[in-house]
């Protein structure tokens, strides 16, 4: 899809960083069926753009990164509808995590139910201390169904993850920061000097070597350890093959700062 043809959406690609922002700010940036839409099309194209080492998912709006789905929209569904728009918001978790270089959701102002979900498919959240995180999915009679009951659990515990969607709890910033649900809170006005910060020690970095290691980390969540093990020897192992691997080590030899192939 042209970056033009985006009307929910805004696509920035610069200097081997991409970012996406949620671009409905009258709305609070609802996720509605056309606007997932976009991002699952915007995430393809990322995907694609070898010279991509981060991707970075933000809003456009001062309230909120997400409301969450369209309730609207979703009122309206039956049960053929309803499984439809879960697996667009599953298509787009998956992507996320396994099609992407690594994903950096920076997260203000209201963070709930499917842009909680989204978040939780990312590699790194950055908060702002106004950020309020929940899964409300069990106030209006369903549960998340985009990814929330099981990604959740995994970064949080099922303890935790329990509270949230049992009791459609809301927490701040610095309680997701407390349970792991983020990995720092940043204010707003240092906000972009830690975001350009973070991207520049990843973006210095081997892309091959970033899709290795993000690959096999994905391994710890879907196999036995045994099984994530032998992954991880043959991954490393056929690093050895690559450019990357011998300019790195040579740098590291020579004491200078390595000249990683973008691509």
């Amino acid at each position: 899809m042209d970056t033009a043809s985006y009307k929910n959406i805004i696509l920035d690609v610069k200097e081997n960083v991409a970012t996406l922002y949620l671009n409905r700010p009258m709305q609070l940036n609802v996720l509605n069926e056309e606007t997932l839409t976009e991002i699952d099309h915007a995430l393809d194209a990322i995907a694609i753009n070898l010279s991509v080492k981060i991707a970075v998912l933000r809003s456009n709006c001062k309230k909120a990164f997400t409301a969450g789905a369209d309730v609207r929209e979703m009122r309206e569904k039956d049960v053929q509808c309803a499984v439809k728009f879960a697996e667009l918001g599953h298509r787009i978790g998956y992507k996320l995590e396994k099609k992407m270089p690594p994903v950096i959701a920076v997260l203000n102002g209201y963070v709930l139910g499917g842009g909680l979900e989204i978040a939780s498919a990312c590699d790194l959240r950055i908060a702002t201390p106004d950020a309020v995180f929940a899964q409300p999915e069990i106030d209006i009679g369903i549960i998340p169904g985009w990814g929330g009951t099981q990604r959740l659990c995994r970064l949080i515990g099922l303890g935790r993850a329990k509270e949230l969607i049992y009791m459609g709890k809301r927490i701040t910033a610095e309680e997701a920061l407390e349970i792991g649900l983020v990995n720092m809170v940043v204010s707003h006005d240092k906000l972009d000097d830690a975001l350009n910060s973070l991207c520049s020690i990843i973006k210095s970095k081997s892309r091959i070597a970033l899709m290795a290691a993000k690959r096999a980390i994905e391994m710890n969540v879907e196999t036995s350890l045994d099984i994530g093990l032998s992954y991880e020897v043959q991954t490393w192992a056929t690093l050895f093959a690559t450019y990357d691997q011998k300019e790195g080590m040579t740098a590291f030899l020579e004491k200078r700062v390595p000249h990683f192939i973008d691509k």
